[in-house]
């Protein structure tokens, strides 16, 4: 179910899911198919595509069987160029009422996606978590000031490889990790970082996402009124982040995301979190779901 204001790139069709994973090794294409349908009834607005290690003719035919069925644009989710060139070449804007679609993701060490922009057009999700160090090698950003140099450093490169695109059509993805094993304090600098870019001009109506099953992953369900709900401390981020400019997740059709009191305890929880470090978060993460 859809927030107003929140849009959501439905997150079933990935090989790291197992029963998604068994559809592609059985070749179940019509169990593909249903899956795309599925999500799309249930809301959401774009239809993510990450086949795993499978060959770029097999991305390319899975994207032209969906959208045989299926008239949503598609997020093609692959960090191998061959792949990304594949699927975003077999894509039919025409089959999607002439949409873009999105490709998920570009991070400083994978520039050259950038350059298939010219076989078809698509709105970049550009990773900020993490930067180059002087011998251009990939290093993780520790702090949100880091975080908001890779993000100006990607979107002028955006600007410069596929032209002068407005911010509606850049995401950022700052990043998210489980919760229930940030020692980190990775959730501290995600919120500052959605913080600060929302307070940059240079960013003004930029799109903001991050895969938001990856914040509870290995959680249990928390038992609200005596049934088990999977979710609270996923609204609760939402809750969090929307007035900032947040506006898009990779995520669940089936999760009842809404906007929570601020008295909430899920509320609490991560309030109280921002406050806290090292193995305190995770206990009380754990004090949470006791």
């Amino acid at each position: 179910m859809s927030l107003p204001g929140l849009t959501i790139i439905g997150e079933s069709i990935n090989d790291s899911v197992p029963s998604t994973h068994t559809l592609f090794e059985e070749n179940n294409i019509d169990g593909i198919v249903e899956l795309a349908r599925f999500q799309a009834e249930k809301g959401a607005k774009y239809i993510d595509v990450n086949v795993g290690l499978r060959s770029p003719e097999f991305m390319a035919d899975i994207v032209k069987k969906i959208q045989e069925h299926i008239q949503l644009p598609l997020s093609i989710d692959t960090p191998d160029p061959a792949m990304a060139s594949a699927g975003l070449e077999a894509y039919n804007p025409d089959r999607a009422g002439g949409k873009k679609p999105i490709l998920n993701s570009i991070s400083e060490t994978r520039l050259e996606m950038f350059d298939i922009y010219k076989k078809q057009p698509f709105i970049p999700i550009m990773l900020i978590t993490e930067g180059v160090d002087e011998k251009g090698e990939s290093k993780m950003n520790k702090t949100a000031e880091e975080t908001i140099v890779t993000a100006h450093s990607m979107v002028k490169t955006a600007r410069e490889r596929i032209g002068n695109v407005s911010n509606k059509e850049l995401i950022l993805d700052p990043g998210i990790v489980p919760i229930g094993s940030d020692s980190e304090g990775n959730f501290k600098r995600l919120m500052q970082s959605i913080k600060m870019i929302h307070d940059e001009k240079d960013f003004a109506g930029i799109n903001m996402s991050v895969g938001l099953s990856n914040f509870t992953v290995m959680l249990p369900p928390k038992k609200v009124d005596g049934s088990p709900v999977k979710g609270p401390l996923e609204s609760a981020f939402l809750t969090m982040t929307m007035p900032f400019g947040f506006n898009m997740i990779i995520g669940s059709v089936k999760r009842k995301y809404q906007i929570l009191d601020e008295d909430h305890p899920a509320m609490q929880c991560l309030k109280d979190i921002l406050e806290l470090d090292g193995y305190d978060v995770i206990m009380r993460v754990m004090s949470y779901y006791s």
